[in-house]
């Protein structure tokens, strides 16, 4: 990885022996493989048993999960918070499981789109709850970086399944219940 930041650098005007730049090349190194921990992170790994079989049938919120990601077409971060809410059907799971979830995909080069669904979809292949609904709203600092007055902007995006999607009363009690 080394040889290739020394090449990118050159690439952009910058000599990569400069003196103040020794160290650099290990802590982006360092940086991207944090950042895309996502992609040695797996469900198996992460739900390990932490999913249980309960008559629980009202819904689940864990609201304001934070999150960090990297995106894809610019490689600069994008971060804010994340909401999930759900209705089992017969199994809920461990509250700390959702977060981590949630890293799982943040950490990995990302569209906000994507990744709300990738939650949304997780959530539903390991519950099968009777419903599903994720929110989140992000800070893109590639638009923060191209013009002044869109420095304040951020980003929505939902996924909503089951009875989320398809009954209009209980995805605005979620939406309500999120704000």
């Amino acid at each position: 990885m080394e040889e290739s930041f020394k090449k990118l650098l050159k690439e952009i005007g910058e000599n990569p022996e400069r003196k103040e730049l020794q160290g650099t090349l290990g802590r982006i190194e360092n940086y991207l493989k944090e950042f895309t921990k996502g992609y040695r992170m797996s469900l198996d790994g992460i739900v390990k048993g932490a999913v249980f079989e309960e008559k629980y049938r009202d819904m689940i919120i864990f609201k304001d999960i934070e999150f960090v990601s990297l995106c894809e077409h610019h490689l600069l971060p994008f971060f804010g918070k994340c909401s999930i809410g759900y209705i089992p059907e017969k199994k809920i799971i461990g509250l700390s499981k959702l977060p981590e979830i949630v890293e799982m995909y943040s950490r990995r080069l990302q569209l906000q789109e994507r990744l709300t669904n990738q939650i949304a979809h997780t959530i539903e292949k390991a519950l099968k709850p009777n419903g599903i609904g994720v929110v989140m709203e992000a800070t893109h600092t590639c638009m923060l970086t191209k013009s002044f007055s869109r420095q304040s902007s951020n980003v929505k995006t939902s996924s909503m399944l089951g009875s989320f999607r398809e009954k209009e009363k209980t995805r605005l009690e979620f939406l309500r219940l999120i704000e």
